[in-house]
């Protein structure tokens, strides 16, 4: 069964004078996915949410939601945070969200649904003022969800929070995953997307790099290292063997990495049908980080 497409971007550009923001950009985010737009600051993120949100005007391409061309009755269907909210800090988080939900003109009977999902309905009648920074954050998540939209739009969701805090938003966002919500954040930080987002969209100064399922985007072949009593006779092997990207020697073993997934295994097979018997062999992964250095350098 083909996966409905909530957004899709069709060659989106972007430019404020001679500054490109956008270069062409396109991308699907599938329904029911986290999907994170990565990259550094300046790649072009907060630009391309606020074209989606249409706050701007793209200078060329399209996009659509739900399969549909932009038209302000979606608004409906898509809850968003982009900037801080205005919440007024003597008031409760029931009064402010009763508050939200009347310039919104819908959720005023979904304030508890929303406190419960923000782990905050205990709190519900305590001051504004009183809550960390991790709860104000999840209140205006919790005001952004105010009529149950589909998609929940996030711009850098865990700026600014201490690592209590950071903890307590990605396990919400998760959690709106898991239940069926498509969320799309804005994010400079690799460690958010792998732990939180299910696909991803990397960005490099208005270009996109790759996207896709995160696995897939973040997937680095991996290294294996592996010795024997003869190395130039491994050497020799190796080099013969089809797939091989990369050799080279280190610290008295050999590291090669293939591009036909060639496992661990096969490899020691291989080997060994040609009269090696290895001394070593192991597996080195090579990092997420290292992996997105190399897609945004």
């Amino acid at each position: 069964m083909e996966t409905k497409q909530i957004l899709s971007l069709h060659q989106v550009s972007k430019h404020y004078g001679s500054i490109r923001a956008l270069n062409g950009v396109s991308f699907h985010v599938p329904e029911g996915s986290v999907f994170g737009v990565l990259g550094p600051n300046g790649s072009g993120k907060t630009t391309l949410l606020g074209i989606i949100m249409d706050v701007l005007k793209a200078n060329a391409g399209t996009y659509s939601w739900f399969g549909l061309p932009p038209h302000h009755d979606q608004r409906k269907r898509i809850g968003s945070l982009l900037e801080t909210p205005n919440f007024y800090h003597y008031y409760s988080a029931v009064r402010n969200l009763e508050i939200s939900a009347a310039i919104k003109g819908r959720g005023a009977d979904d304030i508890e649904r929303v406190l419960r999902l923000a782990g905050l309905w205990e709190r519900k009648d305590s001051k504004f003022s009183t809550f960390s920074l991790g709860m104000k954050q999840r209140l205006a998540i919790a005001g952004a969800l105010l009529g149950r939209p589909e998609v929940l739009l996030l711009d850098e969701p865990t700026n600014g929070l201490d690592p209590a805090g950071i903890a307590e938003i990605r396990e919400l966002i998760r959690n709106l995953g898991s239940e069926g919500t498509t969320v799309i954040m804005a994010s400079h930080l690799l460690d958010e997307v792998e732990k939180v987002c299910t696909h991803v969209a990397i960005l490099k100064k208005g270009d996109l790099v790759a996207s896709g399922h995160v696995d897939e985007v973040l997937a680095n072949e991996d290294m294996i290292e592996l010795s024997a009593s003869n190395l130039e006779r491994l050497e020799h092997v190796l080099n013969a063997m089809p797939g091989l990207k990369s050799l080279r020697r280190h610290n008295g073993s050999i590291q090669v990495i293939f591009g036909d997934g060639q496992t661990a295994e096969q490899l020691n097979r291989s080997c060994f049908e040609q009269g090696i018997t290895l001394s070593y062999l192991a597996v080195k992964r090579k990092s997420l980080e290292a992996r997105f250095i190399e897609l945004t350098n």
